[in-house]
């Protein structure tokens, strides 16, 4: 089973839009948080530092709505690596009912951050997720 990461996210008004439920941006910003903290607590400070990931494409399902008040488990895992891409998703469910929220689907690629160039994922960082 891949490495998996959770995290609880509680519903407040900033988050909120026009039709009274969280906006689609919200989720986006939310992705990449948690992409981000699974990231750092799976690898080395070293490791951090000598690579960056960078969005190549997002696809996300909206299935139901979160509105204020709602807490969340959105939670992450590496679905598979393609030489420098790596396939993460993210699901976010109602904690209370279990249900299915948001599904996103986003294609990473690995950057060595000294010379910003692509580079493909090295087997034992692939190994840790």
């Amino acid at each position: 089973m891949p490495s998996s990461f959770k995290y609880t996210i509680t519903v407040v008004d900033s988050d909120i839009d026009e039709l009274n439920h969280v906006n689609n941006i919200r989720y986006l910003q939310w992705v990449q948080d948690i992409s981000k903290a699974h990231w750092y607590k799976v690898v080395s400070d070293e490791v951090a530092a000598q690579y960056v990931w960078v969005v190549v494409s997002h696809f996300i399902e909206y299935k139901a709505s979160a509105v204020l008040g709602d807490t969340l488990i959105a939670e992450t895992y590496v679905e598979d690596f393609n030489r420098h891409i790596s396939t993460r998703i993210v699901e976010f469910k109602n904690e209370t009912t279990g249900k299915l929220i948001v599904k996103a689907k986003t294609r990473w690629a690995m950057i060595n951050n000294s010379n910003k160039r692509p580079i493909a994922v090295p087997r034992e960082i692939a190994a840790l997720f």
